[in-house]
């Protein structure tokens, strides 16, 4: 049996690290998006609905510091729309439908409750995108359907497309999870989470007891 006791929490230096790399990915986002023509005003999609995993302890640290940056009545309120999101989330995947329900952190105006402390996924999602992946095999993202289409009329034959170069922010981000976790690492369960479960299961821990993978 697992025990889990000692939290997982970000220190200053970690924290700013983290917050650093946001802000490349964002830099680098904006420059994508004024060479595309993306923007998401009066955009009818939410991808703010979409049901994206998140697979970090150091994002998972990262947002709880901003839930308890806010008040607790809204943090409160936050915890029951995650609760509801985790149980229709799931009787969707039980009759095998991908979930499309908006995140608890939104609030009524459909703004991020916690927008400085959002997720990876969240602050790169839309624009056209690659990845090297470490065994070299080389992964490409075509962006949110919105920009597949003014991609699509802008450049036909599909050449010199703008593109953000995603290996090395997730490089840097595995560097942040290897300074937090230590030793740790080897022994801990793979995160593979939405933020309602995330919200839900509370701040990350490590274990005191036996765990495995």
């Amino acid at each position: 049996m697992n025990i889990y006791k000692k939290e997982i929490s970000l220190h200053e230096d970690l924290s700013n690290e983290l917050a650093e790399i946001y802000r490349d990915m964002e830099n680098g986002y904006s420059l994508i998006t004024a060479e595309v023509g993306l923007s998401c005003q009066g955009c009818s999609d939410n991808c703010c609905d979409s049901y994206f995993l998140h697979h970090t302890y150091s994002e998972w640290a990262y947002m709880w510091q901003g839930l308890r940056e806010i008040k607790e009545e809204l943090r409160l309120e936050i915890t029951n729309k995650a609760k509801e999101y985790v149980r229709d989330s799931r009787e969707l995947l039980a009759r095998r439908q991908r979930p499309q329900l908006p995140c608890p952190l939104l609030d009524k105006n459909g703004l991020c409750s916690l927008y400085h402390h959002r997720m990876l996924v969240c602050r790169m999602h839309g624009i056209p995108a690659s990845m090297t992946r470490p065994d070299g095999q080389s992964i490409q993202f075509p962006g949110c359907f919105r920009c597949q289409e003014i991609v699509g009329k802008k450049y036909p034959q599909e050449k010199n497309i703008p593109a953000m170069d995603r290996t090395g922010l997730f490089r840097r981000m595995v560097c942040v999870e290897s300074k937090l976790l230590g030793e740790k690492r080897h022994i801990l369960p793979r995160v593979k989470m939405t933020i309602a479960e995330m919200i839900i299961k509370g701040p990350p821990k490590l274990p005191l007891g036996p765990c495995t993978r």
